[in-house]
């Protein structure tokens, strides 16, 4: 830009021609440029077929997903005195004091569930997803509607293992396109989970973090509705991001 001008341009000055040629300071967000538009179609397609599915009471949708959940404070916007900083005490707790949850969305009742080991951070992998899912199922007690899991493609929901034991408590499974967190609509209760768990607070121990996260849980299934207002999936792709996708 100076080059261009021929002399050294401030910050004020590139603000007001950024404004000018109809720009706005934004937050960038990252373009996933390796997930593939005929699969992430393939799959809207699939997921609309399961709703109608879900609307006659044949099925029930569940989302899966993974989430870490750190003792330490997540940083967000909150109300302090105008021209005063906003401090939030943290013990500094090291990144492993975390809960490796797993978390389920049940999209056809509108309620959730999370379980993870107590006491311990847990790992992802394809003994404890095991586990899950027998605790989804007690959780779930369904008989009558054949229930549908919907997930990513981490190697330990892919394993043989994990595949064979679903298929004994009798889900079926339906992946999610690669790159597409977008499409799993769980990773808006993993949002919602920190805005009320450990944004801008610090748990002085694992122990008081495993109960806030469980009371949260239990709070929110109080009221469906709310549920399905805000975790609501995608029925339709947006044509101008996918745009993106295609010219990579």
């Amino acid at each position: 830009m100076e080059a261009k001008l021929g002399k050294p341009v401030s910050r004020s000055t590139l603000r007001t021609l950024m404004k000018q040629a109809g720009l706005s300071w934004k937050k960038c967000k990252k373009l996933l440029t390796k997930a593939n538009p005929a699969k992430r179609a393939h799959f809207v397609e699939q997921f609309q077929s399961l709703y109608e599915r879900m609307l006659q009471g044949e099925v029930r949708i569940i989302y899966i997903d993974e989430v870490h959940v750190h003792q330490d404070l997540d940083l967000g916007y909150t109300w302090a005195p105008k021209g005063k900083p906003a401090w939030r005490q943290s013990i500094s707790p090291g990144l492993s004091q975390r809960i490796n949850w797993y978390g389920a969305y049940d999209f056809s009742e509108g309620r959730t569930f999370i379980w993870g080991p107590e006491g311990s951070p847990g790992k992802c992998n394809g003994e404890n997803t095991i586990h899950f899912l027998q605790h989804l199922s007690t959780w779930l007690n369904e008989s009558a509607r054949q229930v549908v899991i919907i997930w990513d493609g981490a190697s330990y929901h892919r394993s043989q293992i994990v595949r064979t034991a679903a298929e004994n408590l009798r889900f079926d499974i339906v992946a999610l396109p690669g790159y597409s967190p977008d499409l799993n609509p769980i990773e808006g209760l993993w949002k919602w989970l920190r805005e009320d768990v450990t944004k801008n607070y610090c748990h002085q121990t694992m122990r008081q973090l495993f109960l806030d996260c469980i009371s949260f849980i239990e709070s929110i299934n109080q009221d469906p509705e709310q549920i399905l207002k805000r975790l609501w999936p995608k029925f339709d792709l947006d044509p101008e991001f996918e745009k993106l996708l295609l010219s990579n």
